[in-house]
């Protein structure tokens, strides 16, 4: 007797498509339309994904965010040994904060200056994300989501500071931070966003 094999469940998903489907979550995050325990929930069913198929009921109830993430409307993601963006002050100051495109790899350069880094309103494709600190006697400050580690045990300091106030050990299904480099005089600092009186800083 012969038997008919099965349907295939469907196509079978990239890193990139559950990487794209894990930034809808973040976005709807930042947007307030869930929580930080629903994201690491959902994540770890984004992040468990085989199908397609298995990529809706974590976005089903998010509005066009399963189609986008299916279709590949979110641009796909830098490749990992890319080169770092650069970010690069004298005496001046550089901010990055809102919708921003965030790659894994990045460089902060400042003799006096200061570098300010706000991850926290825009959605972080890559799982972890390398920054390295040059730092003479300028400043880096990390803005991070609530949900995230960091980790800057790599980071030097002769007569600078470094201050980190979240978790360091790594979490699946949540951004990780990893910072290295040197800070002379300087300061690293990784922290969430204070909010006083509906802002954020």
């Amino acid at each position: 007797m012969s038997t008919t094999p099965p349907d295939p469940p469907g196509i079978r998903i990239s890193d990139a498509d559950r990487e794209r489907a894990a930034a809808q979550l973040h976005q709807a995050l930042a947007d307030g339309r869930i929580t930080v325990s629903e994201l690491e929930e959902r994540l770890s069913v984004i992040y468990a994904a085989r199908y397609e198929a298995d990529l809706l009921p974590p976005l089903a109830d998010l509005p066009g965010a399963h189609q986008a993430a299916l279709a590949g409307a979110v641009p796909p993601p830098h490749a990992p040994d890319a080169p770092p963006l650069v970010l690069r002050t004298g005496a001046s100051t550089i901010k990055r904060r809102g919708a921003w495109d965030v790659p894994p790899r990045l460089r902060l350069q400042s003799a006096m200056g200061s570098v300010v880094l706000d991850f926290c309103d825009t959605p972080l494709r890559h799982p972890v994300i390398d920054v390295e600190v040059d730092l003479g006697a300028g400043s880096a400050r990390l803005l991070v989501p609530d949900e995230s580690t960091a980790d800057v045990d790599a980071v030097v300091a002769t007569m600078g500071t470094v201050k980190s106030s979240v978790p360091s050990i790594r979490r699946p299904g949540v951004p990780h931070f990893v910072v290295h480099g040197r800070a002379g005089m300087g300061s690293v600092t990784v922290r969430r966003r204070y909010r006083f009186a509906g802002h954020y800083f």
